[in-house]
């Protein structure tokens, strides 16, 4: 139970201590919350996942209906204890880490197009359920099981083993090949590292509206080069093998095929380059080399594809019978084309809700020829049923809404769905949407039928042992957007407070939100150890227009720290309290650079920094992400030797600790290792905390809650706390 403000000092104090447990025990209170939504097109059903608590790490499968959740599948139950266990396949586990999913059971699972059949896999094994009663039934395979999918009609699923693309009918019987690799390096049906991590293409495999063919990826990773992931702590096992893209390095080579369960196979030829309206550049690579975004509708496959240089997207239409490609939308950016999730998607008139072109201050919407008024920031499209359009977009860079259009009755305009200030996304099918609120109240998920409420899917996740408190500020010229988390036993005048920065203040991830999520309560502990926490969100985030994000393109840090610098001293200016003589930054991943970089760059305002995960060498990080802000480091070595640190490992004079998890496959742990030497060699004093196990997000209950500790003692011995 959450402590409240008013309890006494001593019961405070031991919530507090309590919390970093806390923290790690509930995966960073993300155990027991709802998710994978999906609404049958009747909008009677809906099918997701949740644990049985907020400490329950295991992952049930729920359907939700008439009002009621009933589970259809539970691992832990006697359906599945019976079986042998199994090993999940090393294919599903690179899924995960890039999914950052934290728990195990049922993670993921595909429905028909009715939502009546569900198939998912545990532990390589290939299971279905049926939401229309029965238990769940497992069907063997010709291997362990990664991405099982049913066919909109229920009676096929399609899986991936070993790299091959097969099917097997939903009773069991009649498993087929449909697609073999060729070589060790090439898959059929999956999605390649890039286009997981940095793209948002999750997917490798679609099926036809008809259920007779299937639209699949072929990734050929053999001109990709490897990386080897060793366990130090573990030295009698063998490196793991990484086909990893770095920056300047060959991609893997994705390509499309139309497979027919008959047995018919046509290749889809996409256009090799860009044609002349491509913006020219210092660095300029028309070539395909990226599908971004793939599907399958009543008129066809609709596929999306970037360029190298990540200046032109183009949507095509695929024809079904002969695989060739007709563009049916272009979009071209100088700096680089924002991919929006969700779109492309085409509506039911044939038509297309695609991003536009940006309108003053923010990123818009055309669905259909009409664009989504001034003002208003999109996020994502969420889906589309009953004739209206549903995506997620904000007025105010803080809040997230859930909107809809109706493309059948233009003249009702755009409709607010979301009430509560607060970020909100939706699942939609039917008369149906499911919305997913997070409020500064905690989340609720609701179920709406024609837009009247008539339930809520339960939420299980633990609430805090420490209540933020945040204090929202608009600090400077710019307004940036900040959270103030003070002690709460602090009043104004009893004395000065070290300040700690904790943003994240990277590409893609905004922290200042009306929200109470995880860091929000990680921020507001540390508040409660003795510091003043400040945390911003300034230029390269999302939710405030083209110019606002692309400020960063060519300089990573630059713009970045400067934000940082003007919102501690607006902030100071405001409160005080803050010692500015006192002042450290901790960050994970993008902030975790940024925080080496701020005592780096600004030891006169910086005096100890926590680098967790630090992606210091730019040139290691992979082609999508990094060529989108940097460019190809053999156009740009200026750059990419400018928004690099090792290089500047002399200038160390502060405290600085670096943290980074071993088994790591997106940040490697060469970044630390590599800044560590040059450090070492530079005479640099320093920290270095290795975590052994642990990859890009760090899961294990006592390496996460003993982090935070050691991270709190570091702080207040190096701000003399």
């Amino acid at each position: 139970m959450t402590v409240p403000f008013d309890a006494p000092a001593d019961a405070l104090a031991t919530a507090a201590e309590r919390f970093p447990l806390q923290f790690a025990r509930t995966r960073r209170f993300s155990l027991g919350v709802p998710r994978r939504f999906t609404v049958s097109p009747d909008g009677e059903r809906v099918l997701f996942v949740r644990g049985m608590s907020g400490t329950d790490p295991v992952s049930r499968l729920w359907l939700y209906e008439d009002g009621v959740e009933r589970m259809l599948a539970d691992p832990a139950g006697p359906d599945f204890t019976d079986e042998a266990p199994g090993e999940v396949p090393p294919e599903e586990l690179a899924r995960r880490e890039r999914a950052r999913e934290t728990s195990s059971g049922v993670v993921s699972y595909a429905a028909d197009e009715a939502a009546r059949l569900v198939a998912f896999a545990l532990q390589g094994r290939l299971w279905v359920v049926r939401t229309d009663g029965g238990g769940p039934r497992r069907i063997a395979t010709a291997g362990p099981v990664v991405d099982p999918r049913p066919s909109p009609d229920g009676s096929l699923i399609a899986y991936v083993s070993g790299g091959a693309l097969h099917t097997v009918r939903a009773d069991g019987t009649a498993d087929r090949l449909l697609a073999g690799p060729e070589g060790e390096q090439v898959t059929y049906g999956l999605s390649d590292h890039v286009s997981q991590e940095s793209v948002g293409r999750s997917r490798g495999h679609w099926w036809s509206p008809h259920s007779d063919a299937l639209l699949v990826a072929r990734v050929d990773t053999a001109g990709v080069r490897r990386r080897y992931i060793s366990d130090p702590a573990n030295p009698e096992r063998p490196p793991r093998v990484v086909p990893y893209p770095a920056a300047g390095t060959p991609n893997a080579e994705v390509s499309l095929h139309l497979l027919r369960v008959s047995g018919e196979r046509t290749g889809v030829r996409l256009p090799e380059a860009a044609g002349e309206d491509h913006p020219e550049g210092a660095w300029t690579d028309r070539t395909f080399e990226y599908v971004v975004s793939a599907g399958w509708d009543g008129r066809g496959p609709l596929v999306s594809v970037q360029t190298r240089d990540q200046r032109s997207v183009h949507v095509l239409a695929v024809d079904e019978r002969s695989g060739g490609t007709r563009t049916v939308s272009r979009a071209h950016d100088h700096a680089w084309v924002a991919l929006r999730p969700g779109t492309p998607l085409r509506l039911a008139s044939g038509a297309l809700a695609v991003a536009a072109r940006p309108g003053g201050d923010t990123q818009g919407l055309d669905i259909g020829g009409t664009a989504t008024p001034p003002g208003l920031e999109v996020r994502e499209v969420v889906g589309a049923a009953g004739g209206r359009v549903y995506f997620t977009a904000g007025e105010e860079p803080t809040e997230t809404h859930v909107w809809s259009y109706a493309t059948d009755a233009p003249e009702e305009g755009f409709v607010r769905i979301s009430d509560a200030p607060g970020v909100h996304t939706a699942a939609v099918g039917g008369p149906t949407v499911v919305l997913d609120s997070r409020t500064p109240d905690g989340q609720t998920v609701t179920v709406l039928r024609t837009g009247v409420p008539v339930g809520r899917i339960a939420v299980l996740a633990e609430e805090p042992l420490v209540t933020p408190r945040p204090l929202a500020l608009s600090l400077g010229e710019r307004e940036l957007r900040s959270r103030l988390y003070l002690p709460s036993w602090h009043r104004p005048g009893d004395g000065p407070l070290p300040v700690l920065l904790s943003p994240y203040a990277g590409h893609g991830m905004q922290v200042v939100l009306k929200v109470r999520t995880w860091w929000v309560a990680v921020a507001q502990w540390f508040a409660e150890q003795g510091f003043a926490v400040l945390v911003t969100d300034g230029r390269g985030t999302p939710g405030r227009g083209e110019a606002w994000e692309k400020a960063v393109h060519g300089d990573r840090l630059t713009a970045v720290l400067e934000d940082q610098i003007d919102a501690l001293h607006a902030a100071a200016a405001l409160h005080p309290d803050l010692d500015l003589t006192r002042v450290a930054m901790r960050g994970w991943s993008f902030s975790g650079y940024l925080a080496a970089a701020a005592v780096l760059r600004h030891p006169e305002v910086f005096h100890a920094a926590i680098a967790g995960a630090a992606s210091i060498d730019r040139r290691l990080y992979d082609t999508h992400w990094e060529e989108r802000f940097l460019g190809h480091p053999d156009v740009f070595p200026q750059d990419y030797t400018r928004n690099s640190l090792l290089d500047e490992a002399g200038a160390l004079i502060r405290p600085l600790m670096l943290v980074h998890g071993l088994a790591d496959d997106n940040v490697a742990v060469a970044h630390t290792l590599r800044f560590s030497a040059a450090l070492l060699a530079a005479g640099r004093p320093h920290t270095v905390l290795p975590l052994s196990g642990a990859g890009h997000l760090v899961s294990q209950e006592r390496t996460a809650s003993g982090l935070l500790l050691l991270e709190r003692d570091f702080l207040r011995k190096s701000l003399g706390l």
